[in-house]
């Protein structure tokens, strides 16, 4: 493999092409997954670092944008786990809303939404930050996790009930 293409043997993906074709929504979906621009940055280089030093081709040049995503997830699992090790919690940045009865509500309903998100499982926020944050199609997810449609429809489907069940409980509380 060349280091500026996936190769096949037949026409060549050039990396330059994905990388400015596809940099930004990979590094939008990393973002969503650690929650940390620099990180996403640094995902994302090193998924396309990766695909560099590949010593064997890609069979499909079309796979690389799969090959990539999958990357970009994968390396988000690792940095979450390196974040973890290295510090127990970082508050997210709060955005100034225009009253303080809206930053009120909207600091509560974001404070909700994410602290159901972390007490669903792995598998399931990664499904709904995939669909519902990043816009992928189930086939998308399906090939960036590496589970069936199926798979991806049935936690998405658990993931909501899941979502609502944790978010409901803790208004309750």
């Amino acid at each position: 493999m060349r280091a500026g293409s996936v190769d096949d043997g037949g026409p060549s993906v050039g990396l330059e092409e994905l990388y400015a074709t596809h940099r930004l929504s990979l590094v939008r979906l990393a973002l969503l997954l650690v929650d940390d621009v620099a990180a996403a940055e640094d995902v994302v280089h090193d998924a396309f670092a990766r695909m560099v030093a590949r010593r064997t081709p890609l069979r499909d040049p079309h796979a690389a944008l799969g090959y990539l995503r999958t990357s970009v997830v994968n390396g988000s699992r690792s940095a979450l786990r390196r974040r973890r090790t290295a510090r127990a919690y970082a508050p997210p940045l709060d955005v100034a809303p225009t009253s303080p009865e809206d930053s009120a509500v909207l600091a509560e309903e974001h404070r909700a939404v994410l602290d159901g998100l972390a007490r669903l499982g792995r598998r399931q926020r990664e499904v709904l930050v995939l669909r519902y944050w990043s816009g992928l199609s189930e086939a998308d997810i399906a090939a960036t996790l590496g589970i069936s449609r199926g798979t991806v429809k049935s936690t998405a489907s658990r993931a909501l009930v899941a979502l609502e069940r944790v978010m409901t409980q803790e208004a309750d509380r």
